[in-house]
């Protein structure tokens, strides 16, 4: 087995990839089958048991002990990974969409259509992102995928500015005006020649957003905003398990390392892809 692993890692050092990148890819491989395995290995990860409370980490069937409910630690981190990774990636997706949209036209159009859209941006920007959620989640109530949305809408800002620039950049340039001369509509121009010149600024900013919703989206669970009590969350774990962080540390100390992991896991794998991207000149 170690042989083979080492095969694996000399082949990806041959194709140019780091070793601190390939071990993200190893941390990112993990989350991605906790997120997809999780439901099915712990399907009652959440499941009390107030004979068990409070066992400490390595204990005859608990691994990394219990709560104070008597839920196993490792299955309900293992379980809460689909809530603490799923939201986030729905939130670095939605906002890049809205900034490669919204971007694009601003960047391409100019003009009054650009004036408008870089209004709404500095509207946005002016908000505290977790504050606006608490706000918004205490006005209309709670929920999972209305902090998504939430998210989706306050995180868009700066997708909208870095596209925009990248298209104010591509728009001058020669094969540009070519396309013009041969009266290809805007939207080929803006989406087929503009947006694939961009991409590695979009991947790169659509990767550090992951990290950046992961972060908030923990913090909201943990202030008792966007999962609601009992769910098997990474942040919501933090916030259920600080009473009983001296009798099992690892309540504690597991889920958050697992986020600060994933989170710079995501970061590091995002800023290489970007210069690979950049160096290969994009997708075009």
């Amino acid at each position: 087995m170690s042989a083979s692993l080492g095969a694996v890692g000399i082949g990806f050092r041959r194709r140019g990839i780091p070793v601190t990148v390939i071990v993200c890819l190893v941390v990112l491989a993990a989350a991605f089958l906790a997120v997809v395995l999780g439901p099915v290995l712990f399907p009652e990860a959440t499941k009390q048991d107030i004979l068990s409370s409070l066992m400490p980490a390595g204990s005859p069937g608990h691994p990394l002990g219990t709560d104070e409910l008597g839920r196993d630690i490792l299955a309900l981190t293992v379980a809460g990974a689909a809530s603490a990774l799923v939201g986030p990636v729905c939130v670095a997706v939605g906002s890049m969409l809205l900034g490669i949209l919204l971007g694009t036209l601003a960047g391409y159009e100019r003009g009054p259509i650009d004036f408008v859209i870089s209004r709404w941006t500095d509207l946005l920007l002016a908000l505290p992102v977790l504050l606006a959620a608490i706000v918004v989640s205490g006005v209309f109530g709670g929920g999972y995928w209305t902090t998504v949305a939430l998210l989706v809408l306050l995180f868009s800002p700066s997708d909208i500015r870095i596209v925009r620039a990248g298209v104010l950049e591509q728009s001058a340039r020669p094969y540009i005006e070519a396309a013009q001369m041969l009266s290809l509509s805007r939207w080929r121009v803006m989406f087929r020649h503009i947006l694939p010149n961009v991409s590695s600024l979009v991947i790169t900013n659509a990767m550090l957003n992951v990290a950046f919703a992961l972060v908030a989206f923990s913090s909201l669970s943990f202030l008792g905003v966007g999962v609601p009590p009992g769910t098997a969350d990474w942040g919501r774990q933090l916030t259920d398990s600080r009473s009983i962080m001296f009798d099992n540390p690892a309540a504690v100390i597991v889920p958050a390392v697992l986020i600060i992991a994933v989170a710079c896991a995501v970061n590091l794998v995002g800023d290489w892809l970007g210069q690979r991207l950049t160096r290969s000149g994009g997708l075009a």
